[in-house]
């Protein structure tokens, strides 16, 4: 891996490691989700999780469409869903 692969993965999980975005990128393993529903599951401000979901915006992992009134956001870096996919099967198991 070269200095410049070694730089965007960092980077990659740097955004990621925040609580409030893994969460939601949790979520949005299972799916499309708008600002609402996953301000439910956050439990934080639609402010907050707004903010969140632009910095991950920013980074291309994520991205959006618009349906009317509702924003529907989805995973578009495939390396994130394959990472989180093994999050979940290390961290998230009955027996971790």
């Amino acid at each position: 891996m070269n200095d410049r692969h070694v730089a965007e993965v960092a980077k990659l999980l740097k955004t990621m490691a925040h609580p409030i975005r893994l969460k939601i990128l949790c979520l949005l393993q299972d799916g499309e989700m708008t600002v609402g529903e996953i301000h439910r599951q956050v439990q934080t401000t639609n402010a907050n999780v707004s903010q969140h979901l632009n910095i991950l915006r920013n980074q291309g992992i994520i991205d959006y469409r618009k349906d009317a009134n509702f924003i529907h956001n989805r995973i578009i870096e495939g390396r994130v869903v394959e990472m989180i996919k093994i999050m979940r099967e290390l961290f998230c198991s009955e027996e971790g």
